[in-house]
Order: C-alpha cells, then structure tokens, then sequence
C-alpha cells in the first residue's frame, strides 16, 4: 500500500456499489417511520435527520407551518407505506453514495391511469453519516424507464459534468431557471413545466396586481444532481432549483395570505409579497446527437416538486 502512493480509506478510491440491498431496506423502512411520526405530530424534528437536499427542506418548511396553526398535529394523519420496491444501486467511488428506491405508494389507485410510481433517491455524505431522503418524483408507471445495469445488476451513475449528454447534469438547473426567465437556453420539450409555466407568467393579470418572478440555479452540496444511465442511451437526472415569486399591489389594495404564507413569513404585508420556493426536478435527458427532428435531443421533464420555503412582507 505505501509503494502504490494510493490508499484506499473506507472505499474513498474504490468503485462500489453506494449500498447492499439490506441497507437501502432499511433506509427506506427508517425514512417511512420518520416521514410518518413527523406527519402526524408536525414536527419537523421527528424527521429533520432523515430528509436533505430540496426534498429536507420542502419538508421542514411544510411540517414546521402546519405546526404553527395546527400544534396539536394531524388529524387526519395516514401513514405513508412505501411497498413493491425495486433498489437501483449504482456503483461509484467516494462520496456522497447513493441509490434509487422505485416504490408504490399507497397514495394512489393500483392499475390504470392513476396508477403511479414514487421514486425516492437516499444519499450518504459519509461512511458513518446517515441515509437520507434528498428527492422525491411521482412517476406513471408507463413512464419509469429501463436503467443500464451491468452483469452484477449495478446501475451506472452519470457523472455531473458529463459531456455525452445533451446538458450535463451540473448545467441542468442554471439551463432551467435561465429558460424560464428568458426563454434560452431552449433545450426542454414543451411541457406544463417548461413553455406552459411561461406562458402562464407571461399571462397572468391582474387589475391594481404586479407579478415579477426571479429563477436561481441551487446544485451545491446536498441539493446537487444525481443521475442514471437509461438503456435508451439517456439518462434520468434529479436537479433542485429556487424561485420567487413577487406581488406587488396598488394603494388600497394588499396581497392575499393564507395560512402555510403566514407561518413562513417575516416582516409585514402591506403592499408587497415575495414568496420563495424550492423544486427538484426529475428529467429525461439524452444522448448529444441523439436524433435530428425538432423535438429530438430535448430534455424532457417529467415530474416536479415544488414547495415553499420562505415569505417576506413589505
């Protein structure tokens, strides 16, 4: 080991599987009991250790305002079950490790149309760090694609400045938030998240109401992307990203505050409201060259979660 100058120190060096399938059960099986025990108190402690990245913090903003104007918790709390999981582990070397846990939920209808799948990526910053829950994607089934494995039935995970995609994973979120403000780069199918957001912001009136919206990339840390190859030649990335939202109003008239609003805020609302949010976004990204027609070698986005985090009142 001292002749080689290379030392492998907890699999930091090493190419790995990011974990066995016991440790990514029983991930999953301690991010359900906490999920479930912070959903019904509303306590964002009972949870805070096992939630990161867009999802931890979509999560604490939620619980901790449903615990302010509901501190006796929740009454009408359901546990969440997580069933019929496929784990899709890829193999990579130092950390953060990670993996996919495709499951069914039982918040929805088993078969047909709204039969659909979660999709839950754990990561790990560190050989005694804990799993954590950092995204979260409801998918149709129909629409959970077939993952590159090798012959040990590995994933393979897409490194953040990969250049065989159309966009690279680390590029994703300033690609995003810069279309959504100026419409270019125009790299994404359109889509209710894509062109028809804009659209719906470029439409929006509202008599004595002014609408001003900024977009901000967010991909260091735990909010950083996470990919995986697609037997396509593709591959489907997680990326978060922030955004705001301002009301602006005319004298005698004063922005609407609703409960989740109120619990979040600082400061006072007189004629100024700027709402904050964070979203991960689950995508479909291809191959560079990948086909030639107009929508060919579009990013295709296929789930996003929103959630706010912050207000401020002016």
């Amino acid at each position: 080991m001292t002749a080689s100058g290379c030392v492998t120190v907890h699999g930091e060096l090493e190419v790995l599987p990011g974990a066995t399938e016991s440790e990514a059960a029983q991930a999953l099986r301690d991010f359900t009991d906490a999920y479930n025990a912070a959903d019904k108190a509303y306590d964002p402690a009972l949870d805070a250790d096992r939630v990161a990245g867009s999802l931890g913090a979509i999560n604490q903003a939620g619980l901790k305002a449903r615990q302010t104007y509901s501190p006796d918790g929740n009454k009408a709390h359901k546990p969440l079950e997580l069933t019929d999981v496929t784990y899709i582990i890829p193999k990579k070397a130092g950390w953060p490790r990670w993996f996919l846990a495709d499951t069914d939920s039982n918040r929805d209808q088993d078969g047909g149309k709204l039969d659909n799948r979660w999709l839950v990526a754990f990561e790990r910053s560190g050989p005694d760090a804990l799993w954590k829950a950092s995204y979260l994607a409801v998918l149709p089934t129909s629409q959970v694609p077939e993952f590159t494995l090798d012959k040990d039935g590995f994933a393979t995970p897409v490194e953040p400045q990969s250049s065989e995609l159309t966009v690279s994973p680390a590029d994703l979120s300033t690609a995003y938030t810069q279309y959504l403000q100026r419409g270019t780069p125009d790299v994404f199918a359109p889509g209710t998240a894509t062109s028809g957001w804009r659209e719906a912001r470029r439409t929006t009136r509202r008599p004595g109401f002014s609408f001003q919206y900024i977009d901000q990339p967010l991909s260091g840390g735990a909010f950083g992307p996470l990919g995986l190859r697609t037997e396509d030649g593709g591959a489907l990335v997680f990326f978060s990203s922030k955004h705001f939202e301002r009301q602006v109003t005319a004298e005698g008239l004063k922005p609407e505050v609703n409960a989740d609003v109120k619990a979040l805020m600082t400061g006072e609302v007189t004629n100024s409201l700027t709402k904050e949010r964070i979203s991960s976004q689950l995508v479909h990204v291809p191959a560079r060259g990948e086909g030639s027609s107009a929508s060919a070698g579009r990013v295709r986005l296929l789930n996003r979660l929103p959630g706010l985090v912050a207000a401020k009142g002016e």
